[in-house]
């Protein structure tokens, strides 16, 4: 399998974004979407899974960076998807733990074609908390409902201890990261498509 790679572009009255993916990279990341924190997760999700990234997007930040993210979340799983074809060969299941100084998350990721996500163990108040003056905590989850749903996989996300909101975020994305690689990757001994049915 060779050129896993998308390109999406999406235009809303609340946004405009072009996402670029390539699965077989090398973790280069070139990331401007004007919500510097969600810049530093993507950054960190880029390298960590091995994803070329690119992103430009513009949105209505002076209401709320809620609108920019979101739709940076739907377009990144659109891309991802588009870019994985028909999923012959890959491993198709992973999983990560990674730690953060005090922060700890574990990610188990499926490529499973079904668009299922649990995410639980954020502290009391993270949803509240404005890291970096700008992104409310409440958008990691928000961005990962975007991109299981649209990338088609199944998502557990578990935050196993925390107290920092910027690293339980930041180890939040870095272990999803950990485990799409897994997942992503092409496997020399997978004949097909990994599923008794046929399809993903």
């Amino acid at each position: 399998m060779t050129n896993r790679t998308a390109t999406i572009q999406r235009e809303t009255s609340e946004s405009s974004i072009q996402l670029t993916v390539d699965l077989d990279g090398k973790g280069l990341a070139d990331v401007q979407t004007s919500v510097p924190f969600f810049d530093h997760l993507l950054t960190a999700f880029a390298k960590h899974s091995l994803t070329d990234l690119r992103v430009r997007a513009s949105g209505d930040v002076e209401i709320d960076v809620h609108h920019t993210v979101e739709d940076v979340g739907i377009v990144l799983g659109q891309a991802i998807r588009a870019a994985l074809g028909d999923k012959a060969g890959i491993s198709r299941f992973g999983d990560a733990l990674v730690p953060l100084d005090e922060a700890l998350v574990q990610a188990v990721v499926d490529i499973s074609g079904r668009p299922y996500l649990v995410h639980t163990g954020e502290p009391a108040g993270f949803e509240y908390h404005l890291i970096g003056g700008h992104f409310t905590g409440s958008m990691v989850r928000h961005v990962f409902e975007a991109i299981t749903f649209n990338a088609a996989l199944t998502t557990h996300i578990t935050v196993l201890g925390g107290r920092d909101p910027h690293h339980i975020a930041e180890a939040e994305f870095k272990a999803f990261a950990r485990a799409f690689r897994q997942a992503k990757a092409l496997d020399p001994l997978v004949s097909g498509i990994p599923s008794t049915k046929g399809a993903l």
